[in-house]
């Protein structure tokens, strides 16, 4: 098994919040991150992927299939975008990192497993110091 990762990056605004809960409660659970004029981050996506090298090409995906379909199903989506308003895949549910890495998780699943391999692993950067990793609703 050959694990091959491609590195993307965008900047998106979002705010942690729930409606029914008080702007106070909001502010004890979440901090700073519910403030009411949004806040943003320049993240860090990697997306990982499995697989069989194919021996007619080498490869285990081609990694210029695997940049567009990036690009067109998650950055063109979320860059430079408010995750809770603008993004269709986000809508509805919570802006956390957690949430957001099991969206793009989503986005890209299917379509990789119609190359032949798997999709291993989405790991988020929000911060320097704060990631995720998301290895999909199976493991």
């Amino acid at each position: 098994m050959i694990f091959i990762t491609r590195k993307e990056r965008f900047n998106a605004a979002h705010k942690l919040f729930k409606e029914d809960w008080t702007n106070e409660k909001n502010l004890e659970v979440f901090g700073k991150c519910s403030n009411p004029n949004w806040h943003g981050h320049n993240y860090d996506l990697f997306v990982t992927v499995k697989g069989r090298i194919n021996p007619e090409t080498g490869f285990v995906i081609d990694l210029k299939f695997l940049s567009t379909l990036i690009k067109e199903r998650v950055i063109d989506k979320i860059d430079h975008k408010n995750i809770n308003l603008d993004v269709d895949f986000m809508k509805d549910r919570m802006a956390s990192t957690e949430v957001l890495a099991e969206a793009i998780w989503e986005q890209l699943d299917s379509a990789i497993k119609g190359q032949g391999c798997a999709l291993h692993c989405i790991k988020l950067f929000e911060t320097e110091n704060n990631y995720v990793e998301y290895f999909g609703s199976e493991n």
